[in-house]
């Protein structure tokens, strides 16, 4: 439950060196994340965040492609959460990284991955949790000076969640316009990004940095709660903290014929530290899949 948080690591230590109470840590942010990340990391584990201010984490990619990320969303947050670290002189690194795009398999709807990565540098640990498929207004349109916009402005929440406006189809000059809240410099940044478009168009997207975008910020506090639990969680091995989820089994039998489909079977548990995992049951219970899944009853 949101709020709940398992005891601190200061509380009840997993094991020898694994102190983490009272020990600052980093947080590599430009886009005030630490409004919803600093009270989980207070009351579950006792450390309080120092902000990586002389970081551009816009360095390692924007949203906007202005600069193309080089890694994926994964290995980005751990960048950035190291490059916090080198900033601040700090061995406890924080950060987080959002992936949003076409789901993979209903293209006509978006798929949301929020990553959260907690570095250890003391300890040589690296913790990284997500949340797939989290609630999102990740969406586009295109628009010219005459376009209604105002049904597609109200499902994305506008003005309290920003847009950004370029051109359609970009000439020499990007005529990028972000952060917008307001109907007149909307309406100005459309004229402008449609009259430097080859088609005449413009493109007019939700703004998904953290600080535009209410309902991401809301997703990476859920997942800072979720984190947290997690670094609380000790190895059953070595007591080392980061026990959790790692990585997933398919082959969940059918309920008419008892093939294996390609739904879940299983999960594995795994720790940070050292090599123990353990098989557990899918955590919503289903020990069979519907028929319309198995490539035998429904090739």
């Amino acid at each position: 439950m949101a709020g709940r948080v398992a005891p601190g690591l200061g509380d009840k230590p997993s094991g020898p060196g694994w102190q983490v109470r009272g020990r600052p840590v980093s947080l590599a942010t430009r886009h005030g994340k630490e409004k919803v990340i600093a009270r989980p990391f207070r009351l579950g584990l006792g450390v309080e965040l120092v902000l990586a201010a002389g970081f551009d984490t816009d360095s390692l990619g924007t949203f906007s492609g202005e600069r193309p990320r080089q890694d994926d969303a994964e290995t980005t947050c751990r960048l950035k959460a190291e490059a916090g670290m080198a900033e601040t002189g700090l061995d406890l690194g924080l950060a987080s990284e959002g992936s949003f795009g076409p789901h993979p398999a209903l293209p006509f709807l978006p798929l949301t991955i929020e990553w959260m990565t907690w570095v250890d540098q003391a300890q040589g640990q690296v913790i990284t949790e997500r949340l797939v498929g989290c609630r999102t207004n990740f969406d586009h349109c295109t628009a010219d000076a005459g376009t209604d916009l105002d049904p597609w402005l109200e499902r994305i929440g506008f003005p309290a969640h920003a847009v950004i406006v370029r051109p359609q189809w970009p000439g020499a000059e990007p005529h990028l316009c972000k952060g917008i809240t307001g109907v007149p410099e909307l309406r100005r940044a459309i004229i402008a990004a449609a009259s430097a478009s080859a088609d005449g168009l413009a493109l007019v997207e939700t703004d998904m940095r953290a600080h535009r975008n209410p309902t991401r910020m809301a997703a990476i506090r859920r997942l800072a709660f979720r984190l947290v639990r997690r670094i609380a969680t000790p190895c059953p091995a070595c007591g080392a903290p980061g026990w959790g989820k790692v990585d997933v089994v398919a082959g969940l039998p059918c309920s008419w014929c008892d093939s294996p489909t390609e739904w879940i079977q299983h999960e594995i548990f795994g720790c940070p530290s050292c090599p123990h995992t353990e098989p557990r049951p899918r955590s919503d219970g289903l020990s069979q899949a519907d028929p319309q899944h198995c490539p035998l009853c429904n090739p």
